[in-house]
């Protein structure tokens, strides 16, 4: 039984806390910072089927939506999202057919062009073609399943699809045992050399800002504006946060700084039991002493120590060569000793196929202005 959620926001993170693969995009404090950026929240809980008044949630689904003004129709369409969710087992398959059927009749009840989910449902682990690369039929069930209920294969990935977990679980001499010798060596390097690790403030972010844009100009990747930055870290780094429950989502900042000066630094958001690293920034001073090392091997050690036992660095390529942007950052990651592991990434259900296709057409090419137009304004605002 499906219901639409009307409880608050401590409620609703315990609750999604407590199913399958809980994920800080599912929280509320996420959807709250949408909501400030033109997306409306609709979070939905399925009981079990035996309805009794104290049934269990057995899945949850953040739902965001968002209206997009098409001229020449005579009423406003929309976009579903499922932020890496919905959350549950999806090994399940009775409540799989539940879930997407409800998300499926939903999509057309609200006349969207679209649903679109991305779990993290495992479709391996390891580089494919390695000797460590495991496939994962559960996962691979799923896609066909998908596939035959008229979903597609997102050609807007808008999350990571793959990316790399660092297990916590052991010591940190077993942590720093796994790290390739280069990174272990690296970390101690920038020890060292006088390369210190302290949490920010939120007076730190303005400063924080301003090194975020210039990595982006200088590594080519392109960024929001400041506010919506600000949003999310003051959201997240909200006192009210403070008790830091394990279904309490929070940030805490890492800045490396060498002889006073900040050199680089890292967001690492909490939840759940899981660390996530979302946001990295540096300088080009004093590189080479290897802060950013440092800063890696600082957050594992606070999130081992605040109880959490995956380390998610968030992101690796689709491809595993060198003709993958991401192939630089990944070779840093996978230094640090954590498993690969490729998911589900995003599937859509076009519940109109015909304006689906109109949109999946438009969407690159909009896309490509919004980038040109994203990198012109960082270099403006840092005076590039």
């Amino acid at each position: 039984m499906r219901q639409a959620f009307s409880g608050q926001s401590s409620t609703w993170n315990e609750l999604i806390a407590c199913l399958p693969n809980p994920h800080l995009l599912q929280t509320w404090q996420w959807a709250e910072v949408k909501a400030k950026y033109g997306w409306k929240s609709m979070p939905f809980i399925w009981h079990s089927q035996l309805a009794t008044p104290n049934s269990q949630s057995v899945a949850a689904a953040m739902v965001l939506k968002r209206t997009i003004p098409l001229s020449g129709f005579a009423k406003k369409m929309c976009v579903l999202y499922v932020p890496k969710g919905p959350l549950m087992d999806w090994n399940d398959a009775a409540l799989r057919a539940r879930v997407l059927d409800d998300l499926q009749a939903l999509a057309r009840r609200q006349g969207a062009i679209f649903v679109k989910i991305d779990p993290d449902v495992i479709l391996g682990t390891g580089i494919p073609g390695s000797q460590e690369a495991v496939e994962d039929k559960s996962g691979q069930a799923v896609r066909s399943d998908l596939t035959r209920r008229g979903w597609i294969f997102s050609s807007d990935q808008i999350q990571f699809r793959n990316t790399v977990l660092v297990d916590l679980s052991l010591s940190e001499d077993e942590l720093l045992a796994r790290m390739k010798q280069k990174t272990r060596y690296n970390v101690r390097l920038a020890e060292k050399r006088g390369v210190t690790v302290r949490p920010s403030a939120l007076a730190d972010l303005p400063m924080l800002y301003k090194m975020y844009a210039e990595t982006s100009v200088r590594d080519g990747f392109v960024i929001r504006d400041e506010g919506y930055y600000r949003m999310v870290w003051e959201t997240f780094m909200d006192p009210s946060l403070v008790t830091r429950h394990s279904s309490t989502p929070y940030t805490e900042p890492l800045i490396a700084e060498f002889e006073g000066q900040v050199v680089a630094a890292i967001f690492v958001f909490y939840f759940a039991g899981r660390a996530y690293y979302l946001y990295g920034m540096s300088r080009e001073a004093h590189r080479e002493k290897m802060p950013n090392h440092l800063l890696q091997w600082e957050a594992m050690r606070r999130a081992k120590a605040a109880g959490c036992k995956v380390y998610d660095l968030w992101g690796a390529p689709d491809v595993f060569d060198e003709s993958d942007s991401l192939w630089g950052v990944f070779r840093f990651k996978e230094g640090l000793g954590g498993q690969v592991v490729r998911t589900l990434g995003a599937w859509d259900y076009p519940a109109s196929t015909l304006l689906y296709k109109l949109y999946t057409q438009a969407i690159p090419r909009v896309l490509d202005i919004m980038r040109a137009r994203g990198k012109s304004r960082t270099r403006q605002n840092i005076g590039g």
